[in-house]
């Protein structure tokens, strides 16, 4: 069987792992800690880069620290994983969905405005596959509202818009190193903040609702309890494993790049005829080649192209469900306008095998039954 993610391994994490265990310091904000913590700092230009737990983690962090209550309202696309909406229910948000762009499948930043109320807190956007959404146009709306805009770039490591790296350019940015991300801790994710005032609420937030970390760097003589928060930072290990794979980045995505590349080659001549779609990726986004996805006539065909490809030994998948036709999302928010694009689209997209050392063979086999199931149609 062809996996749909192989998760990355570069062979310095073992070293780094090893290194942790010797030092008998296991808990997080570690010497790795700080390293990766200075990594995205001076790698993104950030001005300050906390690890979590996960990227569900970092959005409910965001939440908090936008001061999200009950009855307000947050705009988000429906096209997303449930932590986006999940982060702030949790603090009593009402969501208030908006349709996508079929190009990108990306929040239609032309539909926000409409959606804005006297209750509107914040726009989270999310950066599908590692594709921008078109952000001028988002933070002069919410710059014209006084609304905060966090981004969900669970999938947009490594990836630009206009030269800045996603997760820095609204006011605060939440990244994923789960498994199936370009790199990987096994669950794992960080908060980027782009807001000095935020940023000493973070760290309290992060450490059980303590100045701990005050306590850590002498800034205090004893620690104690400040504010809400919880255990949000990760061990020891993670950081170790997730370090080895920031170091190699470059790598992993440029061997990324080169299956991207040979699917869009290989299957451009099935979209010329029509039989399906490609990705697009705007001219003012560096895309990371986190995802590669073809777009078929509807989710029949879509249905009909997995089951082939599995009888292939090739695992390919779908993705998200609309969480506004589902229980939670029909509770907790609201769709405005008209579902014209999310469920149309996201019941046409599958999404292809993608991970770093992917085999020529594997890849041309892939393209080979793609073409085999349109073509013998």
């Amino acid at each position: 069987m062809i996996p749909f993610n192989r998760p990355p391994c570069l062979g310095t994490e073992l070293e780094y792992i090893r290194q942790v265990l010797e030092s008998r310091k296991l808990c997080g904000d570690g010497p790795f800690t700080k390293n990766c913590h200075q990594w995205f700092e001076e790698n993104t230009d950030t001005s300050r880069a906390l690890l979590t737990t996960s990227c569900t983690h970092a959005l409910e962090m965001a939440a908090i620290l936008v001061d999200i209550k009950p009855g307000d309202e947050v705009i988000m696309p429906s096209y997303t994983f449930v932590s986006t909406a999940n982060a702030f229910v949790l603090r009593g948000a009402k969501i208030v969905f908006v349709d996508i762009r079929p190009d990108t499948m990306n929040i239609d930043e032309n539909l926000i405005e409409d959606a804005v109320t006297k209750r509107t807190k914040a726009i989270v956007v999310v950066h599908y596959a590692g594709v921008a959404c078109e952000m001028d146009t988002i933070l002069a709306i919410a710059h014209t509202y006084k609304l905060f805009v966090i981004e969900d770039a669970a999938q947009g490591i490594g990836a630009k818009y206009k030269s800045r790296s996603l997760g820095t350019v609204g006011n605060m940015g939440c990244y994923s190193f789960h498994e199936t991300k370009n790199v990987s801790c096994g669950e794992g994710g960080a908060l980027l903040i782009q807001d000095e005032e935020l940023v000493e609420r973070a760290e309290i937030l992060r450490e059980k609702g303590t100045n701990r970390s005050k306590f850590w760097r002498g800034q205090v003589d004893k620690y104690t309890w400040l504010d809400i928060g919880s255990s949000y930072l990760p061990s020891e290990l993670n950081a170790a494993y997730l370090y080895a794979q920031l170091q190699s980045i470059d790598k992993i995505n440029a061997d990324r790049l080169k299956t991207w590349n040979r699917y869009y080659e290989g299957l451009k001549p099935l979209a010329e005829k029509g039989h399906i779609d490609l990705p697009h990726i705007p001219q003012e986004c560096e895309h990371n080649t986190h995802i590669f996805y073809i777009k078929v006539k509807d989710i029949e065909e879509r249905n009909k192209l997995i089951d082939y490809l599995n009888a292939a030994s090739i695992l390919s998948v779908f993705h998200y469900i609309p969480l506004h036709t589902s229980p939670a999302g029909k509770q907790f928010g609201r769709f405005q306008g008209i579902d014209r694009w999310t469920t149309k689209e996201s019941e046409r997209l599958l999404r292809l095998p993608m991970y770093y050392g992917m085999e020529e063979m594997d890849r041309e086999t892939i393209l080979n039954n793609i073409k085999a199931f349109f073509y013998g149609k």
